[in-house]
Parts: C-alpha cells; structure tokens; sequence
C-alpha cells in the first residue's frame, strides 16, 4: 500500500480502538493533518518523509496473541515520534524489553494519575497540581518498563501511567487522553504533535471543500447522481456539495418513511425545493415501510429492513431519471466506526447504520460519500462555508432510521402517532426554553412498556416516554444535560397531559459509554 504523500502528518496506526478516529479528530482540532491506517496494512517500507509522527491507537487486543494482530515492529525504529495509547503503549513496552500482564485490578472509567517527573509530553497539563482525572479502559498492563524507559505518571493501579524513552522519543499512556472524560487531554495530544513532532498546521475545514469538490468530480465525471436527502445536516451538506461540484446534474430524493418527525416531509419540501431551488423529488413511502416493519422487533432488522428499502426506492427513481450511476449518502466518521472498522481492524460493531450496514451486497449504484471521513462540527463548519442556513446547520441528529430506533419493540400507527407529539412537544420546550442549541441532540422515545396511571377518578394503562438530551462534542462520548426540575416537571405534565397514550415520564441519565445516544 502507499501512503499520501501531499501533507506533513502524523500516521495514527488502529489497532481496533472505539477511539482511533476521535484521536484523528482531535489532531485535526488542531490544524493538522492525520492519517489512518490498519496496523494489518502498514509495513516499515510504507514509512515515508513526510510522517512527523506515530501513534499507536488502543484496542481489545491481548500483546501476547500474535495471532490476532501483526505489525512491523520496525516502524517504531524510525528515528520518528511514537505515542502509544492503551494497548499501543503496551505493544511498545513489549517491543522494546519490556512485560505485559493481566492487571490484579481492571481500571475501567475514571481515575486519579499523579506526577512523578517532568516530561515534554506532560508541559503544562497537570497545571501546578501532582494529579490529573483520566479516562481507563484496559484489563492488561506494563509491569516492567524496557531499558531506558522512565516513569512519568503513576494511578494506584498502573504504575507506568505515563512513561517515555526521551532518547528515542518514545511515549506511552495507558489511559485516553482523545476522550473528553480525560482532563485535559487535549493538551498531552498538543504536546506530541508540536512540541515533540514539530509539526506545523496545514488543515483546514475551508481546504477540504475545495478538495471534496474536485473529488466529486473525479468520481463522478459527467454522470448524474441521486442524492439521499433527509433534510439534516449531513444530507443537506451533501447535497450542497455535490451541487456545487456538478449542479443541475444532481437529483436529490426525500423519501418519507412515515417515521419522520412531525411536519418533518412539509419543512424538506419547502426548504431544498422552494427556497434552495435544487431539483427535488418528494417520495411518500410511508405505506410501503411500515408494510415491511410490521411485527419487526429486532433492531438489527429494522435497520436492515429499512436500509435495504431506501436503495431499491432510489434504484427504483434512478431508472425514471435515467443515466444514473451514482448514490450520495451523508455517511460520517462516527456511522462507519460504530458499524465496522474502516480500516479493516479488529474494531468491535456496536450496531449497523442504514447509511452502512443497510445496504443491499449486490447495489446497482456506486456510492458517493463525501462526508465518510469527517466528523459532525466539522461539517456543520463545512455546511456554513457553503452557504446553508444556520436553522439548517443547527439542527440536533436525526437518525436515518427515524422514529423506528426510539421505539423498541413492534412498530405500529397508533405508537408512532403518540411518539410524534411527545417529541414534538419536547423540541418546542427545549427551544422556547433557550435549551435547544445547548443540547446536542434531545428525543422522545416511546419504550414498550405500560404502567397503570390515575387521571382524575379513572385508572390508565398507557405506554410509558422516555426523554434523553445529551451534550457532546462529536458523537463519539456524551453525558446527560442536567435539567433543573421546574423544566422536568414542567414538560411531563404537558406530555402525560396532552397525549392520549402516556402516562409516565422518565429521564435517561446514562453517559455514552457505557449507553449509545439511541436506544436501538
């Protein structure tokens, strides 16, 4: 294989962390390019000038079954910066002399780790303070150092926290410092990119547009293209981009699933069609859907379920337009981490997204996905630069699923009716409260239980709502927004008060990990 060799950049080698595009996200924070690359795909031969530095992700790997992991262990001889995170810093450990063993006590979450000497890698993170919170997640860990090999900083249960090898330039973490759990993290990452690698900023949001742009076209040449829009933000930067990239030639199709938000089918009309003025075509598929997940309850199935039926109405429109080889979709970073590991490494699936998972094997359509690579603030930046609309840009995640991910079990008419209203009338408080564009992303979900309530003299047996609102900068980890109880109180009232159906209402305060942002 060959690496780019355009940019200055710092190579981050996966080998299957959750994490390893969040490190890439964060480096890109910073105005510098990263690359990823499978550790079953790189060789030392691969390793070229213009890789400043290295590092080595995490992963659910043990450094001693070399039969579920190779790499070239002369890739860290280079006379290059390595970092290693979790499981790569205890790959190093091995590599160079040192032991690995399964730890007395597992460190999963948070903890303490305290300084023990000083450290290029550490410059201004422990902020006159001998400790730091920090994000663990191993079973394993170093309990000898190599040769020429300090401590930097110790937990009670990891000794070699933190450790490197200033001769060779040669780092070790053994927790996360890419997640937003770890206090200032950011900064160990800063560190190793500019004081250690001395690499300088060369990325930028603005700088891929123009490289998106003629991407497209390369791909596309003069053929036309479907794009999937659901009137979010990924698939309206999508479109946006295509647009400028071969205008009259893109043909964007809304399919109403009939599990769209409330009034969600007239607002996508009025924008791409009447405002924006790209070509549109409205499908109402909603007979069609709810057919196919009737008495469905495996999420899994949904999903498939529903990506499969988005490409065959696509192929289906395709064919009325004609000469239409290619299918846009609004994949981003974090769909392809949690459905499969995008370089192919041993990343563990947490579930299928219809964008990735849905889709038929043998598609009669190429994909187009320009967005696979970034993550979500950074095409909301993306989507400002091309012009869209903030009410565009500031809109919370919807998932391409729709309503049949927040409704476990059985879809059925009667719960999605009740689910619209219940969300809808949470959205509307959350802005009229000034909540909304503090919130990363807030729902209604309808959960297949029913609870026995009293409404005046009279018993009630009716389902029970969910609300979640989470604050998050990526996607990739969450936590629950903390509501005063006045606004709690406030919205369960007008919910159990003005939907025939719900009778309880309760409040998901689960972070991501351990819990995904939607239940299916």
């Amino acid at each position: 294989m060959t690496l780019d060799k355009g940019l200055d950049k710092i190579l981050i080698i996966d080998f299957g962390s959750q994490f390893t595009q969040l490190i890439a996200r964060r480096i890109r924070e910073f105005g510098v390019f990263s690359e990823i690359i499978s550790h079953k795909k790189i060789k030392n031969k691969n390793i070229n000038e213009k890789i400043k530095g290295i590092i080595l992700s995490g992963g659910p790997l043990n450094v001693y079954d070399i039969k579920k992991y190779s790499f070239d262990k002369n890739i860290i001889e280079n006379e290059i910066p390595v970092l290693g995170i979790c499981f790569g810093h205890q790959i190093l450990s091995k590599i160079k002399g040192g032991r690995v063993k399964q730890s007395k006590h597992r460190e999963f979450g948070l903890a303490n780790i305290f300084k023990k000497n000083n450290s290029p890698l550490i410059k201004n993170y422990f902020k006159n303070r001998k400790y730091a919170k920090v994000w663990m997640s191993h079973a394993d860990q170093v309990s000898k150092l190599p040769k020429n090999f300090k401590v930097i900083a110790s937990s009670q249960n990891s000794k070699f926290a933190i450790v490197e090898n200033s001769l060779q330039r040669i780092y070790g973490v053994q927790f996360h410092p890419e997640v937003t759990h770890t206090e200032n993290g950011k900064i160990i990452i800063k560190n190793f990119i500019f004081s250690i690698c001395k690499i300088k900023k060369n990325w930028s949001v603005k700088n891929q547009k123009m490289k998106l742009i003629k991407d497209i076209r390369n791909k596309v040449g003069k053929n036309k293209v479907i794009c999937a829009l659901s009137g979010g933000v990924d698939s309206s930067v999508v479109a946006q981009l295509i647009n400028k990239a071969i205008g009259k030639k893109l043909y964007c199709i809304f399919v109403n699933t009939g599990l769209l938000r409330k009034n969600e089918e007239k607002q996508v009309v009025d924008t791409f069609k009447k405002r924006l003025k790209i070509n549109l075509i409205y499908v109402n598929a909603e007979k069609e859907f709810l057919r196919k997940l009737k008495n469905i309850s495996d999420p899994e199935k949904k999903r498939k379920i529903i990506g499969n039926l988005f490409i065959k109405i696509f192929e289906r429109y395709a064919k009325k337009i004609k000469n239409v080889r290619f299918l846009a979709q609004g994949t981003l970073y974090p769909d392809l981490i949690e459905s499969k590991s995008v370089t192919g490494s041993q990343t563990s699936k947490i579930k299928s997204h219809h964008n990735v998972g849905g889709l038929p094997k043998k598609m009669k359509l190429k994909l187009v996905e320009p967005l696979r690579f970034l993550f979500k603030d950074e095409v909301r930046k993306l989507g400002l630069d091309l012009n869209l609309n903030k009410e565009i840009i500031s809109r919370h995640p919807f998932p391409g699923p729709g309503l049949a991910i927040r409704m476990p079990g059985i879809i059925t008419k009667e719960k999605i009716k009740i689910l619209k209203e219940a969300d809808h009338y949470f959205i509307t408080a959350l802005k009229e409260n000034g909540f909304y564009n503090k919130i990363w992303q807030a729902y209604a979900a309808l959960l297949p239980v029913k609870t026995v309530g009293v409404m005046g003299d009279n018993r009630t047996y009716e389902y029970l709502c969910l609300l979640r609102a989470i604050t998050s900068e990526d996607g990739m980890t969450a936590d629950f927004y903390e509501f005063k109880k006045p606004f709690i109180q406030m919205i369960s009232n007008k919910i159990v008060n003005s939907i025939r159906g719900i009778n309880r209402v309760v409040y998901d305060v689960t972070s991501k990990p351990p819990s995904t942002i939607e239940l299916e």
